[in-house]
């Protein structure tokens, strides 16, 4: 058998599976990607062809009016527009995001660096805590933001955002600093470096892509969440997902398509963000997860 021979039969029997795999792969990149073009081809297409039998996979009548709508309207009588939905979702989520980092970083080099009583404990109820989910502790969250006279507030929705997302910022930055070898701040120090500058100088630069990615992962959790933003928010300091939720009414018809021309505009700042950060965030979570 000639070697030409052997790799033609290697070729096929390796090229069959791969191909299988590569139209699965695509499948469902169809699949994930079809309701959100979806979602803005609704989004420039009239109402009155929304809720036609017949929908359209491009607009016959390409519209803005939907985005106009969708930007202008409240959401209900006496209740938020986008703009300043707009405004609440931002600030709260970059509050999360910054306080969140401190909170995070502190946390992670204390449990990978030191070793102090109830160490272990305290890794393993970071972990049990991730794992609750928000919806089973809402009458709990509700009484306590009440008590704390905190309900319809910016600060109270950014204390519950906080807490969601704390837990596993800590356990992903525990696996960062956890990577990084002591000994390149004790090397630093030999050469004149006090404790502080061999930490700022050798040891955060190597941190900083743990930070960027649970950062990008505490803000896109903040913008997106909806449940307990219903649960605390009404009114003026309505965010945008519940903002969005508001559209739909027993006592009118929705209207769709201000909807979906709302739900693009929440998306398409996450989506923009995303493109320009999606390689270090993947990169940086991958490597959080393993390391330590």
């Amino acid at each position: 058998m000639t070697p030409h021979t052997q790799k033609s039969r290697r070729t096929h029997r390796f090229g069959a599976p791969k191909i299988v795999i590569n139209v699965v792969a695509l499948l469902v990149f169809l699949c994930s990607v079809f309701p959100v073009y979806w979602m803005v081809n609704m989004s420039f297409t009239p109402s009155n062809q929304i809720i036609s039998r017949t929908p359209s996979f491009f607009p016959l009548e390409f519209t803005f009016k939907n985005y106009v709508t969708a930007w202008t309207r409240e959401a209900a009588p006496g209740q938020t527009d986008f703009p300043h939905a707009l405004a609440s979702s931002l600030g709260v989520a970059i509050a999360v995001v910054v306080v969140c980092a401190v909170f995070a970083f502190l946390a992670s080099i204390a449990i990978a660096r030191f070793a102090f009583r109830g160490r272990y404990v305290f890794i393993v109820s970071v972990l049990v805590v991730q794992m609750v989910p928000g919806e089973a502790m809402m009458f709990t969250i509700y009484n306590m933001i009440d008590d704390w006279r905190l309900m319809n507030t910016l600060v109270g929705l950014f204390i519950v955002h906080l807490a969601s997302v704390v837990p596993f910022t800590i356990w992903t930055l525990r696996g960062f600093v956890a990577g990084v070898p002591a000994d390149l701040e004790e090397a630093a120090m030999i050469d004149g470096c006090t404790k502080a500058q061999a930490f700022w100088k050798v040891t955060f630069p190597l941190l900083a892509p743990g930070l960027v990615s649970t950062g990008i992962f505490a803000f896109i959790q903040s913008w997106n969440e909806f449940t307990m933003a219903l649960l605390l928010m009404k009114g003026y300091n309505l965010t945008l997902p519940p903002w969005l939720n508001s559209f739909q009414s027993a006592t009118e018809a929705t209207n769709w398509g201000a909807v979906m021309a709302g739900s693009t505009l929440i998306a398409l700042p996450v989506v923009i963000f995303f493109l320009f950060v999606q390689g270090r965030m993947t990169g940086g979570l991958v490597s959080g997860a393993v390391k330590g």
